[in-house]
C-alpha cells in the first residue's frame, strides 16, 4: 500500500538523485518494470547496464536520470526508505501508485501530486485516513500541508 506524509518528517531521504548515484545496482536496468519506467519519465531505452539511450540527451549514464525517475526506481528496489517524492513530477503519480500496489511504500510530499481521474487507495500518514481518489485526497493534503505550514 502507498502511504504519504505530507511535510515534514524524520529519516526521509530527501536528496534522492545523490542517494541513487551512490546506491544502485547496474542489474537494476535489467528489471522490464525499470525500463517502462525509463521509457515512460525520460523517453529513454536501457542499452546496457551503463548506458540509457535517451531523444533528448542521447546516451547517458544512470547518474544522468532524471530525479523523478531515480526516486521511482528507489521506490522499487529499495520501498524500505522514505523518499521526497516532491523530487517527483505528477507525471511519475501513476508509477507511484504502480509500485504502491506491489510494495508498501511510504514517501514524503511537500505539494499536492495528481494521482489522476482513477480510483485508488493510499493511506495518509499524518491522519491515518484513506483517500480513495483525488477528491478525498486533496481534503485531506489540504489541511496536512497547512498544518505543516504553521
Amino acid at each position: 500500500m502507498l502511504t504519504i506524509h505530507y511535510g515534514d518528517m524524520d529519516n526521509v531521504i530527501y536528496n534522492t538523485s545523490v542517494f541513487f548515484n551512490n546506491t544502485y545496482s547496474p542489474e537494476w536496468f535489467r528489471d522490464p518494470f525499470a525500463q517502462k519506467v525509463i521509457k515512460s519519465i525520460d523517453c529513454g531505452d536501457v542499452v546496457g547496464p551503463n548506458a540509457i539511450d535517451t531523444k533528448i540527451l542521447g546516451i547517458i549514464p544512470p547518474e544522468k536520470l532524471s530525479s523523478g525517475t531515480k526516486t521511482l526506481l528507489l521506490m522499487y528496489f529499495m520501498p524500505e526508505n522514505i523518499y521526497n517524492a516532491s523530487n517527483c513530477g505528477d507525471n511519475c503519480a501513476r508509477w507511484i501508485l504502480e509500485i504502491g500496489a506491489h510494495h508498501d511504500i511510504t514517501i514524503n510530499l511537500y505539494h499536492l501530486m495528481d494521482f489522476g481521474k482513477r480510483n485508488f487507495v493510499i493511506k495518509i500518514a499524518n491522519t491515518g485516513e484513506i483517500a480513495h481518489n483525488m477528491n478525498e485526497l486533496v481534503l485531506v493534503a489540504g489541511k496536512c500541508l497547512r498544518e505543516n505550514a504553521r
